[in-house]
């Protein structure tokens, strides 16, 4: 019998569901576990190679006929955002965001729920309780953060923190920030806040040190995934490793 050693990751195929992404499509995922003082590294490692985290597991798309997730990463000192991305920070001027321990609350689940319910009412997500968020933000064995984004408080209102509008979870990786999962006040969709993170994160990144901003899979022909092709230049995971784009 073949002996494992428990420090080596076992990894694992789930059965065929529908692609969230492209219609008509399956998707299957390899994932393995992260747990124990071994997963910061191996979340390094893992995600060099396309995967990302949820809660305690590493997962990448294995599907057999399609190749249409890619992973892409923000290379950030290159950065220079273009009209459209400039005025969505202009716009979001009286925004401000403040990096956190990740500890969830019920103000973020309140912004979670609506979220879900407005965008991602039929996803796998729906049904979270309180209880599951708390889990997806809790449970991390890799160094994670919460970054908070607030409307800066009126002088008049008395109020010490301006309200709450947008939060995105986490990593710290040893070249880059991986923006594992963000969601935002639906009734503040206008401001284009998804993008907004991905500038802060930019931002946070380059005054860190770090060369990279990691935003998960880019899906061409996807609606859902588009926007990520607005941050450039990025390098996407090709076959033959990190590939630079400009366009």
């Amino acid at each position: 019998m073949t002996q494992h050693s428990r420090d080596t990751p076992q990894f694992y195929l789930t059965a065929p569901s529908p692609c969230p992404y492209l219609p008509g499509k399956e998707e299957r995922k390899v994932f393995t576990h992260l747990v124990g003082d071994r997963a910061p590294g191996l979340n390094d490692l893992l995600t060099h190679g396309g995967f990302r985290r949820s809660q305690s597991i590493a997962y990448r798309p294995a599907c057999e006929t399609c190749r249409a997730c890619v992973s892409v990463r923000v290379v950030v000192n290159d950065f220079v955002p273009g009209r459209s991305l400039r005025r969505i920070a202009q716009r979001n001027s009286d925004v401000s965001g403040e990096m956190r321990a990740a500890v969830p609350s019920s103000e973020q689940y309140s912004i979670f729920r609506a979220y879900l319910d407005e965008r991602h009412r039929d996803g796998g997500m729906a049904d979270m309780t309180v209880l599951d968020y708390a889990m997806m933000v809790e449970d991390s064995h890799v160094e994670t953060r919460m970054v908070e984004y607030r409307l800066q408080p009126e002088e008049t209102s008395g109020r010490h923190t301006g309200q709450l509008i947008a939060v995105a979870l986490t990593d710290l990786l040893s070249d880059g920030l991986s923006m594992v999962y963000s969601f935002f006040d639906p009734d503040y969709e206008a401001r284009s806040l998804g993008s907004l993170m991905i500038l802060d994160h930019i931002a946070r990144a380059k005054q860190m040190g770090l060369p990279y901003v990691y935003l998960g899979y880019w899906v061409r022909g996807s609606r859902k995934m588009d926007y990520k092709s607005r941050f450039l230049p990025q390098e996407r995971l090709m076959s033959q490793g990190w590939i630079r784009a400009e366009t």
